[in-house]
């Protein structure tokens, strides 16, 4: 089966009703600045079934300093991690947080990077599921069997800092920064230790692909709004940053919505990039 990358809350049900132990939900709420907020969350209350998974330790690896705030983790690792939460090479992951999705789309993104298509977000987030009428609990899930699910050809693409830096100023390259435009020009850094941008980059806040209920807008006004930012650039020439690597991701999911297939991401993004001896720093508005 090969599913679509965005779930409503009646189709989560149906799956749940048809093929339960084919169905993995996992809350994905996190807080950049307090890390342990998304588990108090997540045992307040959850969608019946789901799984806490925790960015900072199944989606990330150690942090050195230099290599970003959330670095990706080791595949082989992560592959192992999600088999034994009992991912089977047919199981339906089912991502959701609060945000706006980030989370969830890091998740989205990282089962894809090593090779799990069968992952998808809930379209709304947790709100969506509560907005239906539908409860929460606050029992922990019982643990599944664990999986057999094993690391397969990567669905997604990469690019490290040595890439990015090769890049500047080519004409074949794009970077796309998904952080809220004061971060991007430098004029509210509170995560990271300098301000600014990757020079050349553009910036589209990731919750610029939300709509006022906080759903993925259409693929078709997803679409003409990537579009419009990429000019004459192919999907395929752009790179997808962010902070540390998570918003980017949600970039890439919205991309994916609209057709537009091929973008690589930036793990480290900015909060490596600025971490690295006399790599170039641009701050204001996009240039182009």
């Amino acid at each position: 089966m090969k599913t679509p990358h965005l779930i409503t809350v009646a189709e989560l049900q149906s799956q749940l009703a048809q093929h339960p132990e084919k169905v993995l939900i996992c809350d994905c709420r996190y807080d950049l600045v307090d890390s342990e907020l998304g588990k108090r969350a997540y045992e307040a209350g959850h969608i019946p079934g789901a799984i806490y998974l925790n960015l900072g330790k199944v989606l990330s690896g150690q942090s050195n300093g230099m290599n970003g705030r959330h670095p990706l983790p080791e595949p082989e690792q992560l592959a192992n991690d999600l088999a034994a939460l009992g991912v089977n090479a047919d199981t339906l992951i089912v991502a959701y947080d609060s945000a706006g999705a980030s989370y969830a789309a890091r998740l989205w993104w990282c089962a894809r990077w090593v090779g799990h298509q069968h992952v998808v977000v809930l379209d709304g987030a947790i709100d969506a599921w509560t907005q239906a009428g539908l409860p929460l609990l606050s029992e922990t899930t019982p643990a599944k069997p664990p999986g057999n699910f094993k690391r397969s050809t990567s669905l997604t693409k990469t690019v490290q800092y040595a890439d990015v830096l090769a890049g500047l100023g080519r004409s074949d390259r794009l970077i796309i920064d998904g952080r809220p435009s004061d971060r991007f020009e430098g004029l509210n850094e509170t995560l990271d230790p300098k301000a600014g941008h990757i020079p050349g980059s553009l910036s589209r806040f990731s919750k610029n692909n939300l709509d006022s209920n906080s759903h993925f807008k259409s693929p078709e006004i997803l679409k003409a709004e990537f579009t419009s930012l990429m000019g004459p650039h192919t999907p395929e020439q752009l790179v997808a940053s962010c902070g540390s690597g998570v918003a980017a991701c949600h970039l890439l999911l919205a991309m994916e919505l609209a057709g537009l297939q091929g973008a690589a991401l930036y793990g480290g993004s900015w909060s490596e990039w600025c971490a690295q001896p006399g790599a170039p720093v641009e701050t204001g508005k996009a240039s182009i």
